[in-house]
């Protein structure tokens, strides 16, 4: 199953993430789609993630909630989207 975690930066926490981020790696297994940094504090990072269940991420980004307010959500892609919409038109 697909993921997104947002993360908010706290504020004057940047440098300390940055310098965390640098030495931190994901931890094996976890299977990463993408990871964004932006130019904003919210969010900051958008990570895509897949995992079989939410929890895993929590443990996952659980490190990090010194720094970030972490939301996790399922996510589907736009063409996993856009067929489940084509079948809804259908019934």
């Amino acid at each position: 199953m697909l993921f997104v975690a947002l993360l908010k930066a706290h504020p004057g926490t940047i440098q300390e993430s940055s310098d965390r981020r640098v030495e931190w790696e994901y931890p094996e297994g976890t299977q990463v789609v993408a990871e964004y940094w932006l130019q904003t504090l919210d969010p900051a990072v958008i990570s895509v993630c897949e995992a079989d269940h939410i929890s895993q991420l929590w443990t996952l980004f659980a490190g990090w909630n010194d720094n970030f307010d972490i939301t996790i959500v399922p996510a589907i892609t736009a063409e996993e989207g856009l067929e489940l919409l084509k079948q809804m038109m259908q019934d």
